[in-house]
């Protein structure tokens, strides 16, 4: 099972694949990471919720598509056409699986420390406080790290209204 970065890396840094929703930049954790795709229109599934109402094919892998904008409580993307996908992996009930979510863009990949990062205030964070590990800055601007055990955790819709 993949585990999360804090507790793979003994150092006081990491690293951090930074991308864009709505204009904020958001951020987790690259060893979750597998690749950065071009968009790719999701196959619907039947009876779906809005947590993975889709599938797409990555390598020959049948890939769930994560509503990342929904659970953040952000308004649905101008197009599927734009943007990038990132495919990454994460443990559900125990097992690791390839997941995927659609970011307006990707810009980079950092190092950071990890005594730098700040706590979101939970008056005036417009998304839920779930789905948030911390905050760091980069270059002058507040960059959210999201808790990556909660935010593409299936049952989380149940638990947190998104």
């Amino acid at each position: 099972m993949q585990t999360d970065d804090m507790t793979q890396e003994t150092s006081n840094t990491g690293m951090l694949l930074i991308f864009r929703l709505d204009g904020e930049a958001f951020a987790i954790s690259v060893t979750w990471v597998h690749e950065i795709l071009d968009p790719q229109r999701a196959t619907p599934v039947p009876n779906a919720g809005p947590f993975a109402p889709g599938l797409i094919n990555v390598r020959g892998a049948v890939v769930p598509v994560i509503d990342i904008r929904h659970r953040l409580g952000l308004a649905p993307g101008a197009s599927e056409d734009d943007g990038r996908m990132i495919v990454f992996e994460h443990p559900i009930e125990c097992t690791p699986q390839k997941l995927a979510f659609c970011a307006d863009s990707v810009e980079q990949v950092i190092e950071y420390d990890r005594s730098s990062m700040e706590q979101v205030p939970q008056l005036g964070a417009a998304w839920p406080q779930a789905y948030l590990r911390g905050a760091i800055r980069h270059n002058g601007e507040l960059v959210i790290l999201l808790e990556t055990e909660t935010t593409f955790a299936p049952a989380a819709d149940r638990s947190v209204a998104a």
